[in-house]
């Protein structure tokens, strides 16, 4: 069955609560899309949101590539050889993840919408829901505290939040986190590399006793092997995020001792499903937890997130709120949330649909 047309369009969806993290504010995210055709006119969908910053292309360099160069290598290919399409993918656009994970995942819906399966169901689900983290950005100790009592009152229990550019404040934040939340109440933390490995033992040192689940990217990503110079008792904690882009990444992480206990997988970096499962696969050699994360994202890029997710026995984290918080999207379905748990849909494909055009 081949492969017939190749769209390609950008989307700026915008946010409906802006936020902060270490190095920027955030109020709207591009995301450029991908819509494969077969010559049965099954269609299948994919989905990025290129940042120079996160992956090095920006929207201009992937609609470039996407309708050039990608479109032509992949126009008349059978999507029935989808692993050696995904494998030559990644050998031929190896600099581009962004481009690559929106082609990637679309190969992906097109292939199993033709099986007549969940994407999940051609992985093989190992797991059918786990609750996910919302995002609290970086601002102030009072706005902090409304913020969780706000997410709490949705139904969520898992909280992340970013932290980074002050080590007192970032104390003073959690401090009157634990003073108000229950203990039930679930607090994971993203530094985004704002601390060296003297602030983070601080860090440490200081938090004990606030209960905290994890602590993402606490130093710089060139930084592992200060990492790997840690206790073990912080090692353990840290879910390894824009350290890790490739599966080399993974093994250089995990051996010849693991410099972090948990990966922290994004589609994203990685370029796709295909290569994130690869990064999976050396977590689960050197018995490391996984963690899937996201950025802006629309619900077809994180619903494949969460399909490559639940077919990971050793997935035990998932923050995968991308989504939540888009003024707009081009599709719906892909998942459901009850109580801030997250479960695929039991449908073909990522299980998304096409939204009509606003008028």
């Amino acid at each position: 069955m081949k492969i017939i047309s190749m769209e390609v369009w950008q989307e700026n969806l915008a946010l409906t609560k802006p936020y902060t993290i270490a190095y920027k504010t955030t109020d709207s995210v591009e995301n450029v899309f991908v819509e494969l055709r077969a010559e049965d006119g099954t269609t299948g969908i994919g989905a990025c949101n290129p940042s120079k910053q996160v992956v090095g292309e920006t929207v201009d360099d992937s609609l470039q590539l996407l309708n050039g160069n990608l479109k032509d290598w992949i126009i008349g290919r059978d999507i029935r050889e989808i692993n050696q399409l995904t494998f030559e993918l990644f050998e031929k656009f190896a600099a581009n993840p962004g481009s690559r994970a929106a082609v990637d995942i679309a190969l992906y819906d097109l292939f199993t919408k033709q099986l007549g399966i969940p994407l999940v169901s051609y992985l093989g689900q190992k797991i059918q829901s786990l609750p996910t983290s919302v995002t609290i950005g970086i601002m102030g100790v009072d706005e902090t505290v409304e913020d969780a009592k706000e997410y709490i009152s949705q139904g969520f229990n898992v909280l992340k939040v970013k932290l980074g550019q002050d080590l007192d404040i970032d104390i003073e934040r959690l401090a009157k986190m634990r003073e108000i939340l229950d203990d039930s109440v679930v607090i994971r933390i993203d530094a985004n590399q704002g601390y060296n490995r003297d602030q983070l033992v601080d860090f440490h040192n200081r938090t004990s006793g606030f209960n905290l689940e994890l602590v993402e990217q606490p130093l710089p990503q060139d930084a592992v092997e200060d990492m790997r110079t840690l206790p073990r008792e912080i090692r353990d904690t840290i879910a390894a995020d824009e350290s890790l882009v490739s599966a080399a990444d993974a093994a250089n992480i995990a051996y010849p001792e693991p410099a972090s206990g948990i990966f922290n997988i994004k589609l994203m970096k990685s370029g796709g499903v295909s290569q994130a499962l690869r990064i999976a696969e050396v977590a689960r050699q050197a018995r490391l937890d996984l963690m899937w994360g996201c950025n802006d994202e629309s619900i077809v890029s994180i619903s494949a997130a969460l399909h490559a997710a639940f077919s990971c026995e050793h997935t035990k984290y998932i923050d995968l709120d991308g989504s939540f918080d888009l003024a707009k999207d081009i599709v719906e379905g892909g998942f459901v949330v009850e109580n801030g748990i997250m479960s695929p849909l039991d449908a073909p494909g990522l299980g998304v649909s096409r939204l009509e055009p606003a008028n």
